[in-house]
């Protein structure tokens, strides 16, 4: 009895560990990766994103977009494309400055229109990518996207999705002319993932 009583000061001294940041895998056409969240410093958009992934709103997606600005740098983006059966209400918009959370290689981030507009569509960097990230020296808006975590495992398979051609002609709704892949490659699942 006396050494459960001696004992008992340094238990009540210790702190419980954080819980460990999100992790969830991507089974794709082209292969797995891992993504980290930063639930902790980007709690509204990590909040967002894992809805997305625990509703199972991102089975099925493709990766609609590449934005190849020279070998290793550029991004790939992926979502809904605003089908109303799988979009979320739009969330506050959580700058880096705010969090912390930066656009460094690998990143995967909210891009959006306007502040407090983004859903379901998301960005995942190739080589680091600052003009992304907020900039208060900057007129205007100034907020960039919202970084909420990174790639942790396979960013080989992130770069063959951003290395597969793309079409020169071909647009979405008119948009991204030269950035759509000619064979986009499909999300077949995702997942939460064991730490």
């Amino acid at each position: 009895m006396l050494l459960s009583v001696l004992s008992a000061p340094s238990l009540a001294q210790t702190t419980p560990a954080a819980p460990a940041n999100p992790r969830v895998a991507f089974e794709t056409s082209a292969g797995r990766f891992v993504v980290e969240v930063e639930a902790a410093k980007a709690p509204i958009t990590a909040r967002n994103f894992l809805r997305y992934v625990d509703q199972k709103r991102l089975d099925g997606i493709v990766f609609y977009r590449t934005v190849k600005v020279q070998d290793r740098f550029g991004f790939v983006q992926f979502g809904v494309q605003n089908a109303p059966a799988k979009m979320l209400p739009p969330i506050k918009h959580e700058p880096t400055s705010q969090t912390g959370v930066i656009h460094v290689d690998g990143a995967i981030s909210m891009p959006r229109l306007a502040p407090g507009s983004a859903r379901g569509e998301f960005t995942i960097s190739v080589g680091a990518q600052p003009s992304f990230d907020a900039d208060p020296t900057k007129p205007g808006d100034n907020l960039g996207y919202a970084a909420f975590g990174r790639v942790v495992e396979g960013m080989g398979v992130v770069l063959k999705i951003f290395d597969a051609p793309t079409s020169p002609t071909k647009t979405l709704q008119g948009s991204f002319k030269g950035e759509v892949p000619l064979a986009p490659v499909k999300v077949l699942s995702v997942r939460r993932a064991a730490a």
